[in-house]
Parts: structure tokens; C-alpha cells; sequence
């Protein structure tokens, strides 16, 4: 593990309670995990991943559209922000929290950890607010529709600078939540911006499931700055 990541697991931990209470109560925010658990084309008995599910806030809406039968996953590499996942969904048997890389997920040892997992594989993949932590995000989007296969589902939903016509007073608010947001927040000046890293990064992911689906939907949220893409795959 790279010390950048341990350093973002640090600062992540840090701050889970304050991160879990933003997940959980911003206005409008369980109607937009209501619409990305939607758009992921659930029934039930089905099985989907949620990569970095942080505090685990979309797991239950998850868990409700593929019912008692279905198998929910999620994974995040921060101990202390599954911790608090685990105890969001202490009451579900069928709801399973793994630590784990989301550009690396273990898939193979998850599904044999869940007893009596049927053999059909996952049928969608969840990832909200995580792509703009990776590298390469185009690159994860792909290893995610190959993770689903034929007929699956994958939904990215992420905060990048609103297009709209009222963008300007929004998008500064909205740049310095990105500045404290982003590990480490001790620096004043930065070689580039970290909201347009954010933005080209977003860009990058949307922009290959887009390539990647048959069908797609596109929405977005909260004053134009959440987008929300979900693709089905061939």
C-alpha cells in the first residue's frame, strides 16, 4: 500500500463521524441514494457491490431493492468508516462489509465468504463520490463493467462543478469544500486545482461508462453539481 493511500486512510478515519453525518443528513441526499439504488435495475435475489461505501449510507436502499433473498457488498479501504457501515446494517444478514481497494476488489473471497451465495454472479455495481479518489478512474470503470458482464449494471454518481446557468456562486462553494475535503488539507496552494483534477477525473469515468453501456441514463442533482450515469452493459 502506498503511503498516499495510508495517508488518505488517516484523513479519511479521521473524519468518518463528521463524513457519516454529511451522508446522512444533507437535505435531498436519501433522495438521491434512492435514485442511484434505482437506477442500478435491482430485483430482488440479486447481487450488487457498492465500491467505496464509506459509512455504508446507500447499503440499506440497496438491500431493500434486492430484498432478504438478494446479497449487498460493499467495500472501502478505511477501517474506521466500515465500522461505522457495520453497525448501519447490524440488522441485515445478507449485507456484507469488506475492507478492500476498489481498484482491487476481492470479489473471488467475498462471494465464497457469503454462505449460500447463488453462482450468477453480481448483477450491478454501485460507486458514488469515490471516483475522483482514484488514479485512474476510467481504468476502475472498466474493470467494473467486466465485473458485471452481459446484462449488468453499473451507476456512478459523483459531485463535479455545476453547468448550470447559475453555476458561478454554486461552483465556489463548491471548490472550497473540494480544498478541505481533499488529504492533506494543511496546504494553501496546490500545483493545480484540486476541483478541476476532480472534474477531468469525473469526466474520465462517466465518459467511459458511456462507452461501455448499451443504454445509459444521465441525471444530475443538487444545483447541477451531482451527476448521476447508470449503464447497462451488452
Amino acid at each position: 500500500m502506498t503511503t498516499e493511500s495510508e495517508s488518505a486512510q488517516e484523513f479519511y478515519g479521521r473524519w468518518a463521524r463528521l463524513y457519516d453525518l454529511i451522508a446522512r443528513r444533507t437535505p435531498g441526499i436519501a433522495r438521491l441514494r434512492e435514485r442511484a439504488a434505482a437506477a442500478c435495475r435491482l430485483e430482488s435475489g440479486d447481487t450488487v457491490v457498492e465500491m467505496g461505501c464509506g459509512t455504508g449510507a446507500n447499503l440499506p436502499f440497496l438491500r431493500d431493492r434486492v430484498g432478504p433473498e438478494g446479497t449487498v457488498i460493499g467495500i472501502d479501504f478505511t477501517r474506521p468508516v466500515l465500522e461505522r457501515a457495520r453497525t448501519a446494517t447490524a440488522a441485515y444478514d445478507n449485507v456484507h462489509v469488506l475492507q478492500g481497494d476498489a481498484t482491487q476488489p476481492p470479489m473471488r473471497a467475498a462471494l465464497e465468504a457469503v454462505e449460500g451465495h447463488p453462482d450468477g454472479g453480481i448483477d450491478a455495481v454501485l460507486a458514488t463520490f469515490v471516483v475522483g479518489m482514484l488514479e485512474d478512474p476510467a481504468d476502475a470503470v472498466d474493470d467494473w463493467c467486466d465485473l458485471v458482464g452481459s446484462d449488468g449494471t453499473v451507476v456512478l454518481a459523483n459531485a463535479a462543478r455545476s453547468r448550470e446557468w447559475y453555476a458561478p456562486p454554486v461552483n465556489a462553494v463548491f471548490r472550497a469544500i473540494v480544498v478541505l475535503s481533499t488529504p492533506p488539507t494543511t496546504r494553501l496552494r496546490y500545483e493545480s486545482d484540486p476541483h478541476i483534477r476532480l472534474d477531468e477525473k469525473i469526466d474520465a469515468a462517466h465518459a467511459r461508462l458511456r462507452e461501455r453501456a448499451v443504454a445509459v441514463a444521465d441525471e444530475t442533482h443538487v444545483f447541477g453539481v451531482v451527476r448521476l450515469t447508470g449503464g447497462r452493459l451488452e
